[in-house]
């Protein structure tokens, strides 16, 4: 699981394997073999072995299996495409060891660093996304006896994903962490209420990640508020953590709004942290900005003996007289973590209205941005 590069020349008692449409079960001797797909007209003329089956619907309203396992193991890269459109409309799970309960339930776009169904460009050690789409997940994601990921569409329309989930088999997983991620909306933030990322999470592990999609409700800096971290015996009533930051720009690595003089938000994207992603007022549809931003605690992960009580971020803004001011804005976040145990404490699942990026005029012509839900007459 290290990404030493010096653990390139090691030999180990492992053997790679890949799950894709050319081969769903990752047998080896087992890709290319497809007769039927959605790849089969295209290569009418030559036959098995020619892109036959390069992808999957994912039927409206249903959930596909995109990968099962059943050995140990660790998940060491995922590539996926499809349509933006789709971003924000399907829900990616996984689930660890035979647990019912998932431990990764995020909607897609936002596990690859795109809560707003917009493309930008993530140059990152954990998760890269490259024209137009291609997203990619290099967290490592071990398991003792087996795994199982999935997709759920929650929209009324099919939609076709191209993927392939690389893995290795074999090896001593035992001491492993399992991977976990969990997604969380407030859309508007309570009043004078921090967002939460995380809470009641019980069991050894390390905190490694945070991905937020930030829309800004208001006029005026909106980033100004803490991150805290309650570990262990902490008491999140208390409001004293053990970890508090100094500002939301603070934690994800930059400073002072963001603003180059003269060129005003500028997005950033390096191995550990970033805000890859600067939407800016349309003058019409897209009345308000809206942000992307990662920090992966790779380097410096947060270890925590008990648990997480709670993990949470303020939104602060100014008002006269240099007094801050709570906000209420849209914040979505996605949070990473290793735990001792395949299932946590976690949220309601996202469904397509909790999901929804709110860019549409009504009922007449769309946003260039944003997926549709069409309604049936």
């Amino acid at each position: 699981m290290s990404h030493d590069p010096t653990h390139l020349a090691r030999l180990r008692p492992t053997l790679t394997r890949s799950i894709s449409p050319e081969n769903f079960d990752g047998s080896p001797g087992g890709g290319g073999r497809a007769t039927e797909g959605t790849g089969a007209e295209a290569g009418r003329d030559l036959g098995q072995g020619w892109k036959i089956s390069p992808s999957v619907d994912v039927k409206a309203g249903e959930t596909f299996t995109l990968a099962e396992i059943d050995t140990a193991g660790v998940i060491t890269h995922i590539w996926v495409t499809t349509h933006p459109d789709n971003w924000r409309t399907l829900v990616l799970r996984a689930y660890w060891d035979g647990s019912e309960e998932p431990a990764v339930e995020v909607p897609y776009g936002d596990f690859f660093c795109h809560g707003w169904g917009v493309f930008a460009q993530v140059d990152s050690q954990m998760v890269a996304a490259n024209p137009h789409g291609g997203f990619n997940s290099y967290w490592p994601m071990p398991f003792r006896e087996g795994a199982r990921l999935t997709l759920e569409n929650t929209s009324d329309t099919d939609a076709r994903v191209y993927y392939q989930v690389t893995y290795e088999i074999g090896g001593d997983h035992s001491e492993d962490a399992y991977f976990h991620a969990q997604w969380r909306r407030s859309n508007p933030l309570d009043e004078a209420t921090p967002h939460v990322l995380l809470e009641g999470i019980e069991g050894q592990g390390q905190y490694v990640g945070t991905y937020i999609a930030w829309g800004v409700h208001s006029n005026g800096w909106w980033g100004e508020g803490e991150i805290k971290f309650y570990m262990d015996d902490d008491d999140p009533v208390s409001g004293f953590p053990t970890i508090a930051g100094t500002g939301t720009e603070d934690y994800f690595g930059g400073a002072w709004n963001f603003d180059i003089p003269g060129e005003g938000y500028t997005a950033f994207t390096t191995p550990y942290l970033g805000m890859p992603q600067v939407i800016r007022s349309d003058g019409l549809y897209v009345a308000q900005q809206r942000f992307g931003m990662y920090r992966w605690h790779v380097a410096d992960p947060i270890r925590f003996a008990k648990g997480l009580p709670k993990v949470d971020i303020q939104a602060l803004g100014w008002k006269s007289a240099g007094r801050y001011l709570p906000l209420r804005d849209d914040i979505a976040s996605t949070a990473f973590f290793y735990l001792d145990r395949p299932a946590a404490a976690r949220p309601a699942a996202p469904d397509y209205d909790a999901m929804e990026i709110q860019y549409h005029a009504g009922p007449g012509p769309l946003s260039p941005i944003g997926p549709a839900r069409t309604e049936q007459a």
